[in-house]
């Protein structure tokens, strides 16, 4: 297969020296990257700004930006077989970020706020059998429900979500859990272990979908 991963999150800027951003270490989209390698795929992952070295032999594309990270699942999307978003990309972004750097003394800024792009709701109308699309969803609690709406609107084949309200899994640990939902309905779980050995059976999952798709096709 071709895998596209994406991971880590965005940055938006604010000024010339401040962003908005969140939590993601990368490190769950970067063992995604690891383990489809590890499984004699084709690799390329596109991560947001993060302290981490791409796993051997595959090819990396940096990205800062909600908007970058769009051009570029837009560019190699249709080469690829599978598509797992595992980056935390904004929800929002400032609509006018300050040309100059804010100053304490000018006071409290007023900042308006517009949506950063849903990369996953843009690129699904591309989505061409047997491909496979998975999502992630960062959630602190309701796990599945929250999935299953997103997964709709999204039209995926499946989505992984987690608890990022839980010590010691998620963002900037190196283990997570999963709630795994998918188009048909079902619902698989993962349980707490090192994020190596979650991406490894996410992987399985996702293999599976694309096999049974391929021969559908």
């Amino acid at each position: 297969m071709k895998v596209l991963v994406t991971a880590g999150p965005t940055r938006e800027a604010l000024d010339p020296v401040r962003f908005i951003s969140n939590r993601s270490s990368g490190k769950m989209g970067y063992a995604v990257a690891a383990a489809a390698r590890e499984a004699g795929h084709s690799v390329r992952l596109i991560s947001g700004p993060v302290a981490l070295e791409a796993p051997r032999g595959v090819k990396l594309v940096r990205v800062t930006t909600a908007a970058e990270m769009l051009a570029a699942v837009e560019e190699h999307v249709g080469a690829c077989d599978l598509l797992v978003m595992a980056a935390a990309v904004a929800d929002w972004r400032p609509k006018h970020p300050a040309r100059r750097k804010l100053k304490k003394t000018d006071g409290p800024p007023r900042i308006e706020w517009e949506a950063a792009p849903d990369i996953l709701r843009m690129i699904a109308p591309r989505k061409k059998a047997p491909q496979v699309f998975c999502g992630f969803a960062a959630e602190t609690g309701r796990l599945a429900s929250e999935a299953r709406r997103k997964l709709r609107a999204k039209q995926l084949d499946a989505i992984a979500a987690n608890d990022v309200s839980k010590n010691g899994l998620g963002f900037e640990s190196d283990r997570n859990a999963l709630t795994v939902v998918f188009a048909d309905g079902r619902v698989r779980r993962i349980a707490p272990m090192t994020k190596a050995a979650v991406a490894r059976r996410l992987l399985a999952m996702l293999t599976k979908i694309f096999d049974e798709k391929k021969v559908k096709k």
